[in-house]
Order: C-alpha cells, then structure tokens, then sequence
C-alpha cells in the first residue's frame, strides 16, 4: 500500500511538471508569433498610404555634439540641428479641458517635431512647414541618417535611465502627416486643445492606449547655426562645476536628522534594555518583540504602519493637529522613520550586554545598600560601555542609511526631508547618475568609518581586558 501511495504522488508529480513545461512552451511559442505579428503590422498615414521604414540607421563618421543638459544636438557638416529637445518617458490618460484624446505626451508647438517610440518602431513626424523651410526630404536616406544620429545621442544622454533608441535599434517611419495607423493604434501629432498641442494615442474599444508606446520625444528642427551646444566641462574644470553646482543638503538633512535620532534611541535604548530585565519572562517576551519586530519589518511597512498611527485619519494625527503639530510629511516625520529603524539595534546590543553581566555582582551592590539607579551607573553602564558604544554606532549607521520608512512617512522634501539614500534613488531617477555615484561614495565612505570605529574599540577594550586578566 505504501509503495501504491508512493507511485500515485511521483506520477501526479510528474503530471504537475509536464503541465508547467507544456505551458512554458506554448508561452514561448506564442509570445514570438505575437512580437512578429505585431512587428508585421504595417504603419498607414491618414490618406492611406503605406509608409516604408527607413534603411538608414543612425550612421555617421563623426560623433553628433550634445549640449549637457541634453537640449541641443548638431552634426559636422549637417545642414540642419535638434534644439529645445525634451524626452518624457511618460504620458498621461487624462482629459485635457474636459477632453479625452487618448493617451497623450506634450508637444512645444504646432511646428515641433516629435518622435513616438513603440514596441516594434520609432514613429517620426516632422511638419511639413518645417521640412519646406529648411529645405529638407525626409524622404531622403541622407536626412534621416543624420537625424537618427543626432537623436540617438541626445535620446542616449537625456534618458534618464529609461530605454533608448541606441538599445533598441528599432525601423524608423518619417511623415508629415499629422495621424498614423499602426496595428490597433491610431497616433496623431500636433493636436491642439485649449492653446497647447499633444501627441495622441488611441487603441480600438478602449480608453488606456499606454501600451502602444514606450516613450516620446519632442524638439525643434533648425538651422545648425541657430542650434546653440553647450559643450560639457572637462577634467578639472567639471570637477568644480560638479561641486559648485551640487546641493549639499542631504548630507546637512542626514546628519541633523540621524543626530536627533541617535540621542533618543540612545536614552531609550538604555531604557528599554535595563526596563526588560525587572520584568517577569511572560512581559520580558511580549516587550522582546516589540522593541525587536522593527528589526525584521521591511521598512516600507514600517513606514505605512507609522502614516496610519500619526496621518490626519488617525486620532493620535488629529489629536496633534489640534495641539498645532502636524507630523506627516516633516522633519519630525523623518527623525521618527530614523528611530523606529535604529532603536532594535541599540536595545538588542545593549540588552546582550546587560545579561552578561554577572548577576551575583549586582546582588552584592544591593546587600551594601545601594539603590538601582546607583548599580546601573557604576556598575551596569561601565562594564556594558563597549557593547554600549558599539550598539549606538550601529545604530547610527542604521538610521544613516534608512530610505523606505523615511519616504513612505516622511516624503522627498530637499532640504527638508531628504537624506542621502533618498537623494541617490531621486537623483538616479532623475539621470544625474553623476551625482548619486557622489553620494553613494560618502555613504560607502560613512560606513567604513563607522565600522573601522568599532573595530579599533574593540581591539583597545579587548586589550585592556587582557591586561587586567594578567
């Protein structure tokens, strides 16, 4: 009967196995057939008419300029140049003046031209005016690999860590017309409501058409004398615009926000440790738990549980708003987050030491009379320091680097609520990858210190023990 039991579980999972490989299989089988479907979908301007891709790429001997706020591109013997360029990596769904036109993305004005870039292609409208005025064919394999040159290193430098056409290399579809078909999306350019003019997606039977583009780019197509590149410093010169330029305020906001922080998690660490240590085992393990869960929370739930105690819901946020603190969202908020997530490490490390402490020590003060207070500054606090000291600068390193409670409780307000870890994640997300490599530096650079701090502690309290053993 056993070996009956045995076969029918290894054949239900052999059975279970089979039906996950089958269904990866058709998965793989199915998700080309639809990428090539989808790459197969011919693109029709509004009269009909079949648009071929390019078969320039972005080929050139030369490197295009680009200005280093990613504005402005011109090429070597180019007759014409990108300027006012702006890349958004994304739209919006909703109306504009109380009209829907599908999922938009800004445009500058009625003769910009913009590039939509899907799944499968770059559509590239460039207004007819435009083209008569600069004496262009965007017909022409010349024009369009300049243009696709130009682009891919301005689209490249102003990304902001999003895809880029240098990656995808996609086929590129030039028009002047002002509305495209491609597969079941319908895109128009240049459409304009209340005085501003968009780039329009719509898809058939349906109000979300997000999916019928990864981003979308915009600018102006001028003469390349009029084209202005600013050329990025070089060498010693960029490190001073770099320094000159950056804003010193999250490392001003870490280091006043984690300061508050670690005197209170340092007195209630203290507290909380010589507090678990007078009660019985039963409140000991409750106590345990609540001062160690933070530990072990991930932080943005710690954060969201500390929005719900102190927001404007809550009574305790509407019993502080009637005393005139608003906390939700303020500096306050911020030294809270550095708390709740550097307390655990202060208590643990403290109360470890407090429980290594020989017990008939401590009997023996109280025999002599001395009261609690005295035993626990002459006798608990000496013998614990380096446990002490070590538990605070770990605690510190902890509230240093805390991002998911901060943000979640305290939000991104520079100068105010920023700190260094929320600085690097905005400023990466924002392209200034420059400037978060620099903070993560001074964070790689606060870490080793305060772990070479404890290690030197350590060896000299280890080598006074040794002495007085001999």
């Amino acid at each position: 009967m056993d070996v009956m039991k045995e076969s029918r579980v290894w054949i239900a999972c052999l059975a279970v196995l089979a039906w996950v490989v089958a269904g990866a299989l058709a998965l793989a089988v199915a998700m080309p057939l639809a990428w090539a479907d989808s790459a197969a979908a011919p693109v029709v301007d509004e009269s009909g008419a079949k648009l071929e891709a390019s078969t320039s790429g972005a080929d050139s001997d030369t490197a295009p300029s680009v200005s280093k706020d990613a504005d402005a591109a011109t090429l070597t013997s180019c007759a014409f140049g990108i300027g006012e360029f702006t890349r958004y990596n994304k739209g919006t769904n909703k109306d504009v003046g109380g009209t829907s036109i599908g999922y938009r993305y800004p445009m500058q004005s009625a003769d910009a031209f913009d590039v939509v870039t899907t799944q499968d292609c770059l559509l590239v409208y460039v207004p007819a005016g435009v083209a008569e005025s600069l004496g262009i064919d965007i017909a022409d394999p010349g024009f369009q690999s300049d243009f696709l040159s130009m682009y891919e290193a301005i689209d490249k430098a102003g990304s902001m860590g999003g895809q880029t056409y240098a990656r995808l290399q996609l086929p590129a579809y030039f028009t002047s017309s002002t509305s495209l078909v491609h597969g079941d999306y319908t895109y128009r350019f240049a459409v304009e409501v209340d005085g501003s003019y968009y780039a329009s997606i719509m898809l058939k039977d349906s109000d979300d058409a997000s999916g019928g583009a990864l981003y979308s780019a915009t600018g102006q197509l001028r003469a390349s004398e009029d084209v202005q590149v600013v050329a990025a410093a070089e060498g010693f010169d960029a490190v001073k615009e770099f320094f000159a330029e950056l804003d010193w305020s999250p490392l001003w906001v870490s280091l006043r926000t984690t300061g508050v922080a670690i005197l209170v998690i340092f007195i209630l660490g203290l507290l909380a440790a010589w507090l678990t240590l007078r009660v019985s085992n039963k409140i000991k393990g409750v106590l345990d738990t609540v001062f160690t869960i933070p530990m072990v929370l991930p932080p943005t739930v710690c954060g969201f549980l500390l929005l719900i105690l102190f927001g404007n819901q809550s009574w305790t946020g509407q019993w502080f708003i009637e005393h005139g603190i608003d906390l939700v969202f303020t500096w306050p908020a911020a030294v809270i987050a550095c708390i709740v997530v550097g307390f655990p490490m202060m208590y643990r490390t403290v109360r470890g030491a407090f429980e290594n402490i020989d017990a008939n020590m401590l009997d023996a003060a109280r025999t002599l009379g001395w009261g609690e207070g005295r035993i626990f500054l002459r006798i608990m606090m000496p013998l614990a320091w380096p446990s002490i000291a070590a538990g605070t600068v770990l605690a510190f390193a902890r509230a240093m680097g805390e991002f998911g409670c901060t943000l979640f409780f305290a939000g991104n307000y520079a100068g105010v609520t920023q700190t260094i870890p929320i600085a690097i994640y905005f400023d990466w997300m924002g392209g200034k990858t420059d400037v978060a490599i620099f903070w993560v530096i001074v964070v790689i650079l606060i870490s080793f210190l305060v772990i070479l701090f404890i290690n030197i502690y350590s060896s000299r309290t280890q080598r006074y023990r040794k002495r007085l053993g001999e």
